[in-house]
């Protein structure tokens, strides 16, 4: 075999390499349902990733911020699409190369209108007549993929939304856990909070599943910048701790249920993104928030007329029990997504004075 042949056999495998690559991430992505690390859309969302961080570095502002992050997600996608098709161009470029399409412009050529359907550059012999077909049908199916793929992507994103828009009446802007209690309190409906957590252990098992199923969604940031999956996430785990630990009220069966779906939930998404969480916390290990800032929501509480437990340090210790099973896995999440400042999530990357600023903000 002379090395004109050597070099044809070489170019058609490594061709035919990437094309299989290229169809087996597409599928990966948007057919099969469970979450998995896919290696080209890794590539391109930490690639474009970076790019905006270098774009945001300068910004104060976190309007700002947030209205140049809204693009990351649904342009990741676009740049995804774009490097499916690409790569299948170039794939069967060297496929047909290797076929005797000559020279290396006339193969591409012939790969662009294949996966275009253009047909402006005839195929001549059956194997370069099997790789225009072949070529063009993975085109049409990667536009079907696409056509399928984003209402799927907006429509999960529409009911993760809903109920974060809707939390607002319950737990303000930002969103607090403790707001969830006293307002119902001061309504004279603390027992309907039971229908909170019922919802929200719908809502995170239903993110659970989607935000693992397709990660873009993670990224997906709300249409109003104070707003954020994440956030509101831990203001009703935080809601929900402080009504199973605090309140001096029957056993809160639901709320200890949607602990248990919410921490679930985040810590799914957590490890999908190779963030480090612990799977089995102790009751006793540490946790973001300190004594003080729990006596504080305390005192805002029995302010407030809550029924409250007689013994405030125990309270303390079962609050600080709960907590542990989301807390690393909410502030990790809280993080990559770059949420909104809120309470007890986002506000723990802040330094110390921003910290007390934006306290004495929600105060008032």
């Amino acid at each position: 075999m002379d090395a004109r042949s050597v070099a044809a056999v070489a170019a058609f495998v490594v061709g035919a390499l990437i094309a299989t690559s290229v169809i087996g991430s597409s599928i990966r992505t948007v057919v099969l349902p469970r979450g998995g690390s896919v290696r080209l859309g890794r590539f391109v969302f930490i690639t474009l990733r970076l790019l905006f961080k270098l774009r945001i570095r300068r910004s104060t502002s976190y309007e700002t911020r947030d209205r140049i992050l809204a693009f990351y997600a649904p342009l990741a996608l676009l740049v995804l699409l774009a490097a499916w098709v690409l790569g299948l161009a170039v794939g069967y470029t060297m496929m047909l190369w290797a076929v005797g399409v000559h020279p290396i412009r006339a193969a591409y050529g012939m790969s662009g209108s294949s996966i275009l359907t253009l047909g402006f550059a005839a195929p001549h012999t059956l194997p370069q007549t099997t790789l225009a077909f072949t070529e063009a049908a993975f085109g049409l199916v990667e536009l079907a993929l696409l056509i399928t793929f984003l209402p799927n992507i907006y429509g999960d994103f529409n009911t993760r939304e809903r109920e974060v828009t809707k939390l607002r009446v319950e737990a303000g802007d930002p969103p607090a856990g403790v707001n969830i209690l006293v307002r119902l309190h001061r309504l004279e409906r603390l027992d309907a909070r039971t229908d909170v957590w019922v919802r929200w252990i719908d809502w995170f098992a239903e993110v659970a599943d989607t935000h693992t199923s397709f990660p873009a969604l993670s990224f997906f940031r709300s249409s109003m910048p104070e707003l954020s999956w994440v956030t509101a996430a831990g203001a009703v785990l935080d809601g929900a701790a402080l009504s199973a630990s605090c309140l001096d009220a029957p056993r809160d069966l639901e709320g200890e249920l949607c602990i248990r779906s919410g921490y679930l939930c985040l810590r799914r998404v957590a490890t999908l993104f190779k963030l480090p969480s612990d799977p089995d916390p102790a009751p006793t290990d540490p946790i973001a928030i300190d004594r003080t800032e729990f006596d504080e929501v305390w005192l805002r509480m029995s302010e407030a007329g809550l029924p409250l437990k007689a013994d405030q340090d125990q309270a303390w210790v079962d609050f600080a029990g709960w907590r542990v099973n989301y807390d690393e896995a909410l502030i990790r999440l809280a993080n990559l997504t770059e949420a909104p400042i809120a309470p007890w999530s986002s506000d723990r990357g802040l330094t110390a004075g921003r910290r007390a600023t934006f306290i004495e903000r929600i105060r008032q």
